[in-house]
């Protein structure tokens, strides 16, 4: 109910601008942690709204399952899955090829996700398409982290590589500027390219699933500022006019599109 408020107040038009108060002391009675003078993390208050949206609005269907997601001695039993608006618009899959090094046989793991959080591969100016081949590399599971095969009846090293098997229609990416080094944590501030326009997604994809996945940025969350205090602003295309707006507080101001670039950028909405 708040964040339909919240989002009725936008779109009237009646204020320059609108402070989402009553709407974050809402959250804040579900989440304690996201206390008004603390500072916290845009990402992890993102996937929160997101489920909590997603909790309010869904909408719960069971059906038979599928005979590729269950084993044999569960085949007479009932799937129950939980759609949404949010589900809708935010949810994508990927899928994890996994195969054992010593027999070669592959099992393919189905993964949902909302957020693809990426890593940054240098501290040397890099692309989003640096990030992605980074994220979709193949990784080898050896010593703790063998997986157990089927086949072979044990645990054993095991080759990894994930690939986008339902593109989401708005894909979230929150770009990893926070890490641990040590007992510290420190803030990357590598300048990251990201297109306006035509992201493809394909290389990362199943092309049986997705032969055509290109978009277009719609909104950035920017975050300045150290690992333990800063302030967030905000870019977004407005979807009729297609102008780029900056939200810094109750400062509103529209910009240039080569001002969308920046190195502060956290969150990038496609």
């Amino acid at each position: 109910t708040a964040f339909g408020n919240l989002m009725s107040d936008m779109w009237r038009g009646q204020f320059n601008s609108i402070s989402p108060e009553v709407f974050q002391s809402v959250l804040e009675k579900r989440y304690p942690a996201f206390t008004s003078t603390a500072q916290q993390d845009a990402q992890e208050f993102l996937i929160c709204v997101l489920n909590e949206l997603h909790e309010a609005l869904k909408n719960v269907r069971t059906q038979p399952c599928k005979k590729s997601c269950i084993s044999n001695a569960a085949a007479s039993r009932e799937c129950v899955s939980a759609t949404s608006v949010i589900t809708q618009l935010f949810e994508g899959q990927l899928t994890h090829d996994i195969t054992c090094l010593k027999c070669m046989t592959t099992a393919r793991r189905p993964e949902s996700f909302t957020v693809l959080s990426l890593p940054i591969p240098s501290r040397r100016p890099c692309s989003l398409q640096d990030c992605l081949k980074c994220f979709f590399q193949q990784d080898t599971l050896t010593c703790n982290n063998q997986v157990h095969c089927s086949w072979c009846g044990t645990k054993q090293d095991a080759a990894v590589k994930a690939s986008i098997t339902k593109a989401p229609q708005i894909i979230i990416f929150h770009l990893k500027r926070f890490e641990w080094q040590g007992d510290r944590r420190r803030k990357l501030s590598t300048s990251i390219s990201y297109p306006l326009s035509g992201l493809d997604l394909s290389p990362y994809s199943s092309p049986v699933f997705c032969p055509e996945a290109q978009y277009s940025l719609c909104a950035v969350a920017n975050h300045a500022g150290r690992v333990d205090n800063g302030h967030y602003t905000a870019f977004c295309k407005h979807s009729v006019t297609k102008n780029w707006y900056s939200f810094d507080d109750a400062m509103i101001t529209k910009i240039r599109n080569s001002s969308v670039q920046t190195d502060r950028a956290y969150l990038l909405f496609y």
